[in-house]
């Protein structure tokens, strides 16, 4: 999948957006990243910092991307705005709802401009309903869609923070597919461009279908109750004996009998699938004193494709680990970081991190404004014509 003629004017800040433009750049797009001139994205000072001293969350969704510099809530910096989205395909922003509106860039400002232009609002609640205006965080998302009730081994134990942001991902996840989507449909349809409007919050309740279906027949899932939250002896997180952790997924039958095999434990196999709670509390005693017999690497070492025991890593070890290493998954040169998840063939390395500002002058050279136009609009930003060298 390339995307080499796409150009994106990328509006966001912080983790979502930036997330789901760093995905169009890993397929080709060219990402125009548009700050402003005092402080651009927040996140190029957020601690953690690389060695470098950008902020290591800046680091690994802003690669391979351009940094314009333009004031919005000057005349001067919104007209160029409007010049170069007659020119883009796509804009990216996740200002609260009514923000764009007031500095004059919403979608039905700007389709005057271009009415083939993909118009992306990405929200913690989206632009509709009676949380709407509501200011939020990843945590925030993931309470009101129901995710976090169900992160904690039962009801009596208190909800546990996911260890990774899932809305934000999930959000520029979404949004990204989203933007491809309306972009082929642009393609095969009348030129037409569209309005998306992505949620941060609906993304996380759309990965909740297994838990919420239940729920919409009249049954209110309970953390450690549901068939992948572990109620099933036979898919469950399980301690090792040198207090280490693996996972242990065998739904499938045949799995089970592998697992029961290997471990010399034939009286086990048809357990499987039981649905009497006295036999599931005992076979889930029988596991944990046998995980509990074993290291976590003598589990790992069974090594049998048959029988699905992984490690519990923590992150620094899933960064070292050879089935991600195999992969090239891992970018160990500066910047260090993720690869993009979707491995398209023949994309250019675009591993670069923009420095605020610094790509100015020459992408409004490309957009064809005049040197003078230029200076101009580099003197209102604090810049300099220098930054075109």
């Amino acid at each position: 999948m390339r995307l080499d003629d796409v150009c994106v004017l990328d509006l966001t800040r912080l983790l979502p957006g930036p997330y789901a433009t760093q995905l169009l750049a890993d397929c080709g797009a060219d990402v125009i990243k548009i700050e402003d001139p005092d402080t651009g994205d927040y996140a190029r000072d957020l601690p953690p910092r690389t060695d470098s001293g950008v902020g290591a969350v800046f680091a690994a969704v802003n690669r391979g991307k351009r940094s314009v510099t333009l004031d919005l809530k000057s005349d001067t910096g919104r007209d160029a705005l409007y010049r170069m989205l007659a020119q883009a395909d796509v804009l990216v922003e996740s200002f609260r709802p009514g923000v764009t509106e007031r500095l004059g860039i919403d979608y039905e400002t700007v389709g005057e401009h271009n009415p083939g232009l993909v118009y992306c609002s990405l929200t913690g609640y989206g632009r509709e309903g009676p949380h709407r205006d509501r200011a939020g965080h990843d945590l925030n998302y993931v309470g009101l869609a129901g995710l976090l009730d169900m992160t904690r081994a039962d009801a009596d134990e208190a909800p546990r923070i996911p260890g990774y942001p899932i809305a934000d991902m999930a959000g520029g996840l979404t949004a990204a597919f989203g933007i491809v989507s309306a972009l082929l449909s642009r393609e095969l349809g009348d030129g037409t461009g569209t309005h998306l409007d992505l949620s941060l919050s609906d993304a996380v309740l759309s990965f909740s279908q297994v838990v919420t279906l239940p729920a919409a027949l009249g049954d209110d899932p309970r953390p450690g109750e549901t068939p992948l939250t572990g109620a099933l002896p036979w898919y469950d997180v399980y301690e090792t004996a040198d207090g280490r952790y693996v996972t242990f997924a065998a739904l499938e039958r045949k799995f089970w009998t592998a697992f029961c095999r290997a471990v010399d434990r034939p009286d086990l196999e048809s357990t499987h699938g039981t649905d009497d709670p006295a036999e599931r509390a005992v076979l889930r005693e029988e596991l944990e004193e046998l995980f509990a017999s074993r290291t976590r690497e003598e589990w790992v070492a069974l090594d049998d494709p048959e029988i699905p025991v992984e490690p519990v890593l923590t992150p620094r070890e899933a960064l070292e680990h050879p089935q991600y290493e195999t992969r090239g998954t891992v970018r160990r040169e500066a910047p260090p970081g993720i690869e993009s998840p979707v491995d398209a063939n023949g994309t250019p390395d675009r591993s670069a991190l923009p420095c605020h500002g610094s790509h100015t002058a020459e992408v409004l050279a490309e957009f064809g404004f005049a040197d003078e136009e230029i200076d101009r609009l580099l003197e209102s930003t604090g810049g300099s014509s220098d930054r075109r060298d």
